[in-house]
């Protein structure tokens, strides 16, 4: 099921304590983006067909990489990304907005997402595994 726009940029604004909707949108349409770029085939189609279209016209037109990064690797381009963004506010927005994609897509899903990316991104989205 697909998760309406508003409930999901609120969710983000709420975990990302950001003063206006427009700050919560722009943290998703970069994270999202970057996370696109190390998803594939079915996986990335799953994760789109749960967000607001477009957010999933986002994902599934991702920047280009040239190999999955690593988490932190991946907060230091989402900083590059977006304007005025530190490394330690970059990780805030990648904390919140990639918490609220889990949340769209529950825990098989994020499953499946989490075995095409190097380890790690699991705190990114909020969910610690179990090593």
């Amino acid at each position: 099921m697909t998760v309406r726009r508003e409930a999901f940029l609120d969710q983000v604004k709420e975990r990302g304590e950001y003063d206006t909707r427009w700050e919560a949108e722009r943290a998703a349409r970069v994270v999202l983006a970057l996370l696109g770029a190390h998803l594939v085939g079915e996986v990335r189609a799953q994760l789109a067909a749960r967000l607001p279209e477009d957010f999933a016209l986002i994902l599934l037109n991702p920047l280009q990489s040239a190999e999955p990064l690593p988490p932190e690797r991946f907060v230091r381009a989402a900083a590059a990304w977006i304007e005025g963004a530190t490394e330690q506010t970059a990780a805030w927005d990648v904390g919140a907005v990639l918490s609220a994609a889990a949340d769209a897509v529950g825990d098989e899903l994020l499953k499946e997402i989490l075995f095409q990316l190097p380890a790690g991104y699991d705190l990114l989205f909020g969910r610690p595994q179990p090593a």
